[in-house]
């Protein structure tokens, strides 16, 4: 077996954001391909070893401080150093600025592989005082991996590196999600009703929820809010003050009511409205469960999962009134809805399954095992 180190700041179960759901399903596909994966990531539980998720083993580093959303930690540059040594191959998780200080302070000689998940967008001073440490690891490494042409292409950093740059798609495993089951069928389609359009995902600032909210003014069509977050209580403010008696919180929610949802949702809609938003895995959900796509153009993976005009609709971000016509022309039109989810379910399976992303994984370590 190829064994695989990953190294993020987090994972499972401390939390369960898109980057961590990329290395859990790469984790659990690999085994099928001769890939043993092990991860290791930082933890407020303190240090754990060989922790079973899934099919592969998590190690965690007690995190010691925090800094500009990095955690830091003393004990992780033993247990990296150990978990390394055991390792054909080391794959970084991007951005982690503490991971690429790890790399140079452990001295990896081994092959290299990043999977760049998006630019530093916020963090504009930050960035400043990290760029020549970033700079000096990109260069470091044999190959740096994005999820779509898309971000390659809006993207300054990944220019600088385009040589070396390659193309996966994230991919999910339908199978690792639970079957929707009558009682939480029965359950939301009573709690809702039969047509609803769905958001899922943590309460940031660049998810465009605000905008989602607001084009709903007047027409209130019935609207589904998984998750939480900073500003939740903004939002809820602001559903009230526009007097939107459709507007859905249900919070964070388990698996099985998640799929239910999914399953009975009429479309997803994707307000994110800055390229902080990368990819988009909740519109791969959308698509896995055959549902048609609302998303923004903002240069980003985002219009690379949703077509515009084939899968769902792509308009403007952070413009009301566009999302407001993309919901009507969708709610008014059934047949174009249900077109729209059979595409985007035939290029869910086409391009974006996880055994697709795990085989061009897995052609890159081999490549970079024989050089």
């Amino acid at each position: 077996m190829l064994k695989v180190l990953h190294l993020y700041k987090t994972y499972y179960p401390d939390s369960f954001g898109g980057i961590e759901q990329v290395i859990f399903q790469l984790s659990e596909a690999g085994s099928k391909y001769g890939v043993a994966s092990t991860t290791l990531s930082l933890s407020k539980r303190g240090n754990i070893d060989n922790e079973k998720i899934g099919n592969h083993c998590a190690n965690y580093a007690a995190t010691s401080f925090e800094m500009a959303s990095t955690p830091f930690s003393l004990s992780a540059i033993k247990r990296f150093k150990q978990l390394a040594k055991q390792a054909d191959i080391i794959h970084y998780h991007f951005p982690y600025p503490f991971m690429d200080l790890l790399h140079f302070m452990v001295g990896i000689k081994k092959p290299c592989i990043v999977s760049y998940h998006s630019d530093i967008v916020k963090q504009k001073l930050a960035l400043r005082i990290y760029a020549p440490l970033m700079h000096r690891f990109l260069n470091a490494v044999n190959c740096i991996v994005a999820a779509s042409p898309n971000y390659v292409q809006s993207s300054p950093v990944l220019q600088k590196y385009s040589q070396k740059v390659k193309v996966i798609p994230y991919g999910l495993d339908k199978s690792s999600y639970p079957v929707a089951d009558k009682e939480h069928l029965e359950y939301w389609r009573n709690r809702i009703g039969d047509r609803f359009f769905l958001f899922i995902g943590a309460f940031r600032y660049y998810k465009g929820l605000q905008f989602l909210i607001q084009s709903l003014k007047g027409l209130d069509y019935p609207l589904v809010i998984i998750g939480s977050g900073p500003i939740e209580n903004e939002l809820k403010h602001l559903a009230k003050i526009n007097e939107l008696e459709n507007v859905h919180f249900v919070g964070a929610l388990p698996d099985a009511d998640k799929a239910a949802l999914l399953e009975l949702c009429y479309s997803v809609v994707f307000p994110s409205h800055l390229r902080s938003e990368a990819f988009g895995i909740t519109l791969l959900e959308g698509a896995m469960y055959g549902k048609p796509l609302i998303s923004c153009e903002i240069g980003t993976g985002t219009s690379f999962i949703n077509i515009h005009n084939e899968t769902g609709i792509v308009v403007k971000p952070a413009n009301v009134s566009a999302l407001s016509n993309a919901m009507t022309l969708l709610w008014e039109n059934p047949a174009l809805a249900r077109d729209y989810g059979k595409n985007a379910e035939k290029r869910f399976y086409d391009v974006f399954t996880s055994t697709c992303m795990t085989e061009s994984y897995k052609e890159i370590y081999n490549e970079l095992i024989k050089e």
